[in-house]
């Protein structure tokens, strides 16, 4: 680990959108609870974040699904590795993701809570990569940031389980 991190996103920048996101979503579910599912392990610092600006009641489930192993790039094989502890039915759900790349695991995972009947699903992301994207099934209903085609870490995104704590976006420099 003696790669240089440049920032992109500032922990400022970051705080101040994601007050921004909250906003919004609290005015757009101001009747109803939201149950909020955190895709781990890199949604957990967004999630956590995010929930301490809503103002709505919250219930909060966590899910873990792969498809990068210890690679930079997707595998496209998605594996749900722990599943929900409570069920959707009637519920209005948010999936709050940290990053949506290619599109392939949010896909599936969507696909697979639609079939627990929720009363609603939306998504939620920190960072969207627009540009990578190979399904056309996603579609982002709250985005802190769509960024360019890079790598990045911190704020719960990790390069091989390192750099998630940092404060900020980076993008790992080649040394």
């Amino acid at each position: 680990m003696g790669e240089k991190i440049e920032v992109m996103i500032s922990q400022e920048n970051l705080e101040k959108r994601i007050r921004e996101v909250a906003a919004k979503i609290n005015e757009d579910y101001s009747s109803t609870e939201l149950h909020l599912i955190c895709v781990l392990k890199g949604g957990v610092f967004f999630m956590c974040e995010l929930a301490k600006h809503l103002t709505i009641p919250v219930t909060l489930d966590f899910m873990s699904v792969s498809s990068y192993g210890n690679d930079t790039k997707s595998s496209g094989v998605v594996k749900i590795v722990k599943d929900l502890d409570q069920p959707l039915e009637g519920k209005d759900v948010l999936v709050v993701e940290d990053i949506i790349d290619s599109g392939r695991t949010l896909s599936y995972l969507l696909d697979v809570l639609e079939r627990r009947n929720p009363a609603s699903l939306r998504l939620c992301t920190l960072l969207d990569k627009p540009d990578r994207r190979v399904v056309e099934n996603v579609n982002v209903d709250y985005c802190c940031f769509e960024i360019p085609d890079e790598f990045v870490v911190g704020f719960g995104l990790d390069y091989a389980q390192n750099y998630r704590n940092l404060p900020y976006i980076g993008v790992i420099q080649s040394a």
